[in-house]
């Protein structure tokens, strides 16, 4: 019989840890601490349209599991804002995507720092192996959740 102790210890790591990163009080703190003053929905896509560059709203819909109508109208406030650019894409006309502006690429780089900063207070007891392993363990993961979407 296989030892499901530890696969629930994970799954229970994981629920907690998501309901954490989910948490409407950990976007204030990130969003205090870049002294950014942005509607707390519309900063995770504003940092995934940042580290893409640009990004078709359908694909960015998708990544962050909301309805494509909902992230267009969040897309239009970042633009309303300054922050991305709405266009065509390139290479077909028929996709909408959103591009981050030279002041949003400014507002992802404070967002940056401040997470950098937070992180490095949550992990200033842990050694550099462990930070290394927790970034490439939880990697791992990613990739292999990401697989087993499309297998």
């Amino acid at each position: 019989m296989q030892n499901t102790h530890n696969a629930d210890a994970i799954a229970a790591a994981l629920m907690d840890l998501t309901g954490l990163l989910n948490s409407p009080r950990q976007d204030d703190v990130l969003l205090e601490a870049a002294g950014i003053l942005l509607p707390r929905a519309l900063f995770p896509l504003l940092v995934r349209i940042g580290a893409s560059g640009a990004i078709g709203v359908g694909l960015l819909a998708e990544q962050v599991g909301r309805d494509h109508s909902t992230i267009s109208r969040q897309v239009a406030a970042l633009e309303k804002l300054g922050l991305v650019k709405r266009r065509a894409n390139a290479q077909d006309s028929r996709i909408n995507e959103a591009a981050i502006t030279p002041k949003g690429r400014q507002t992802v780089a404070r967002l940056t720092q401040a997470r950098r900063k937070l992180l490095g207070k949550l992990l200033s007891g842990w050694s550099e192996k462990e930070r290394h392993d927790l970034a490439r363990l939880n990697q791992k993961l990613a990739d292999a959740m990401r697989a087993a979407q499309f297998t």
